[in-house]
């Protein structure tokens, strides 16, 4: 086993310095002047030739490269050339929201797609799978923007239960105080007493959230189902149901408990997909996230910001992706 992690920590590291690189490289080529976007539109040519030395510009690349991994092993992941504030920091101050609102779909999946796959595995070609398998093909196929437009439509203009977006509501955002802990609204309000605002937030999440939680939901339900299909063929599921063991506790114990580790490895993935991946979702409900800040940077070309969420990015893949793998390792036999 630790050999195991070794080699997974190693191989994580390998593929971080890959993604590093190929993207360094990308945003040194990509058509633009960072000189001249750190000093403003109406800077001088005096002034951009000095912002190109402040930035290191005017040295090779492969120096500027260097200085960059150097930087990198301390955590500095640059300046961004719209704020010049560190793209460390304003990481940390956009991503709290985006968490949030991946932790609330990834529990919705689970919670959600875990029961209806079992349920479809049990009820094999019955109208109950057939309704499963339909609506776990929507949920991964359909647009997430396409659906965050019409639950809009459907919440809010319609019924008008639910909030357009944001994050809170205007009024309470005037009349309440609202904490700063952690940056996690809803572990800050509830630490804090503040059930107004604790309630608030909550209530603007349900949409995104749902939203968000589609995709995962659908790859979940058809992961379980299929896993359970296999494994209630499996000789001990079979000797299990001739000791007379009753039929809930061969199903949820003995079979689902053996289909977890595929399952694990799509939830894991699909949080690394919905960590990076919200833009669309954030931008439809106004959610101050990462996914705004990438939209921002990709179109001002703030390359030290899309590097920043790029590094996040791979990171975050990398960690999900070994924990998936110490969970299937768990298994004995995967082990042998």
């Amino acid at each position: 086993m630790r050999s195991f992690i070794l080699k997974r920590l190693g191989l994580g590291v390998l593929v971080l310095l890959g993604v590093i690189t190929v993207t360094f490289f990308i945003t040194r080529v990509i058509p633009s002047d960072p000189a001249a976007q750190w000093v403003g539109p109406r800077a001088t040519p005096q002034q951009i030739a000095a912002a190109r030395v402040e930035l290191g510009l005017d040295q090779p690349l492969y120096v500027q490269y260097g200085k960059y991994i150097s930087q990198l092993v301390h955590g500095d992941l640059g300046k961004s050339l719209r704020s010049h504030q560190p793209v460390a920091d304003e990481l940390k101050s956009y991503l709290p929201a985006t968490i949030e609102l991946v932790v609330l779909s990834t529990i919705i999946a689970l919670f959600l797609g875990i029961p209806l796959g079992v349920i479809s595995a049990k009820r094999k070609d019955q109208l109950v799978d057939h309704f499963s398998r339909i609506f776990s093909v929507g949920a991964v196929s359909l647009p997430t923007f396409w659906v965050g437009l019409f639950l809009q439509l459907l919440f809010y203009r319609i019924l008008g239960v639910l909030p357009l977006g944001d994050q809170l509501s205007t009024d309470v955002k005037l009349l309440y105080e609202i904490p700063h802990i952690t940056g996690f609204l809803l572990f800050d309000s509830l630490v804090t007493g503040n059930l107004v605002v604790f309630k608030d937030a909550l209530v603007h999440m349900i949409l995104p959230g749902i939203t968000i939680a589609l995709y995962p939901l659908g790859l979940v339900a058809r992961m379980t189902r299929s896993a359970l299909l296999e494994i209630l063929n499996e000789d001990y599921i079979s000797a299990a149901r001739s000791y007379g063991l009753p039929e809930r506790l061969v199903l949820w114990k003995y079979a689902l408990k053996n289909s977890l580790g595929p399952t694990a490895t799509v939830v894991t993935l699909s949080i690394g997909y919905t960590l990076v991946n919200t833009f669309l979702i954030e931008a439809i409900f106004s959610w101050p996230g990462i996914g705004s800040y990438i939209s921002a940077a990709v179109i001002s070309l703030d390359y030290p910001a899309i590097m920043g969420v790029t590094i996040f990015s791979a990171i975050a893949y990398v960690i999900l992706n070994m924990i998936a793998d110490f969970i299937i390792a768990l298994d004995p036999r995967v082990r042998a």
